[in-house]
């Protein structure tokens, strides 16, 4: 068989695949819309909280008119006890509560220490840390209400008191994430892990498959084989590439800063040290539903030792080393410095280059063990 004819029976062998068909088309289309589902809101607010209040002052209903008037802070009900909060809590209607302790405002105004407690429902933890973001500013206006009642007390001339208390104002501008949402954060790096993950099941089912009986794969040498075998994948997932680095991010908001060129430079051989290693293990497995199975459970391992959701420096160092040889773990990082956070070219050089290093290994590899392959194959036949 020559390259066309061989470019073709793959081809087939592929579309004439349910399997491959579903896990390929059907998986990248549908993992586009199911991960970002639950993010699409970007960051949650409004969140239910009630009041526990002690005090009854008029300081600590200035506390609860500031929680509420926050955006991340609706307070449903004034309640008596702490226990009668913890039953809404637990019945859903409300994900948080604010104690107020007694004698708060006296207190504060003698100069004594006072703690606001509060707590909330950490089983999601983006909700959890919009309660207590909400609720500690909150706390801080009542401070700063507290400190210039004091001052103004003393005949500090009102304007240098509102000076003194607002002494300083904080200008955050976020630079990579503008919306300080989720979407942007996990969305460019979880889509490479799914291409990874689809890209190593395709060519696990088709390899392991095909390995069982004979076919159009025993008559061509092993090292045009995998190389016809990696330019229909990587002709494929081209495309896949283009839907979710583009379509995808300008539909989900996420900043892009890299240029078509750089992010199609940088994807080649991430397309192609994958799509080697997926014929490489596809050689080990015996059965066609093993390498969805495998593949699945290794996708969070690899999603927290890519480094992006889960500090590289709390990571055992021996896993981040041996997960080097993992394409999507430079992949991410590395698409993530160029295309989100604006890294030169130049820094994302080495992980480039530890790319194309792992594609020589796993297409050297691949080579060999669809030879044995095929040796096999042929000695069952005679």
């Amino acid at each position: 068989m020559n390259f066309w004819q061989l470019m073709l029976a793959e081809l087939k062998a592929i579309f004439a695949d349910k399997a491959i068909v579903v896990t390929l088309f059907g998986g990248v289309l549908f993992y586009s819309v199911l991960y970002p589902l639950p993010y699409l809101h970007q960051v949650p607010t409004e969140q239910k909280v009630v009041v526990v209040d002690h005090d009854n002052s008029s300081l600590s209903r200035l506390v609860t008119r500031h929680a509420d008037a926050s955006a991340k802070i609706n307070i449903l009900a004034n309640l008596g006890s702490i226990d009668e909060a913890e039953t809404w809590i637990n019945q859903g209607k409300a994900h948080g509560l604010l104690v107020i302790p007694a004698n708060f405002r006296r207190d504060l105004l003698l100069g004594k220490g006072a703690t606001l407690s509060y707590g909330g429902d950490a089983s999601y933890f983006l909700i959890y840390s919009a309660v207590a973001e909400g609720l500690v500013a909150a706390g801080l206006d009542a401070s700063k209400q507290v400190q210039l009642i004091g001052l103004l007390a003393r005949g500090q001339n009102p304007q240098l008191a509102e000076q003194s208390v607002n002494s300083i104002n904080i200008n955050s501008v976020p630079a990579f994430n503008p919306s300080l949402g989720y979407t942007p954060y996990v969305i460019p790096g979880l889509f490479l892990l799914i291409l990874h993950q689809t890209l190593l099941i395709g060519t696990g089912i088709l390899g392991a498959g095909q390995w069982r009986r004979p076919g159009y794969w025993q008559h061509a040498t092993p090292s045009v084989l995998v190389f016809v075998r990696l330019s229909v994948f990587l002709l494929i997932y081209s495309v896949f590439s283009c839907f979710y680095l583009g379509y995808c991010f300008y539909w989900y908001q996420v900043s892009v800063v890299a240029t078509i060129m750089e992010v199609g430079l940088f994807m080649l051989p991430f397309l192609l040290a994958t799509g080697a290693l997926g014929i490489v293990m596809s050689s080990l497995f015996a059965r066609r539903d093993l390498p969805t199975q495998v593949y699945l459970l290794m996708s969070m391992p690899v999603l927290f030792v890519s480094g992006f959701v889960w500090p590289i420096a709390l990571i055992p160092e021996p896993l981040v080393m041996i997960s080097q040889v993992i394409p999507a773990v430079p992949a991410i990082m590395g698409m993530l410095e160029l295309n989100q956070l604006g890294a030169g070219w130049l820094a994302v050089m080495p992980k480039w280059l530890q790319l194309w290093g792992l594609f020589a290994v796993f297409a050297c590899i691949a080579i060999m063990r669809v030879a044995a392959r095929q040796k096999q194959a042929k000695a069952m036949l005679s």
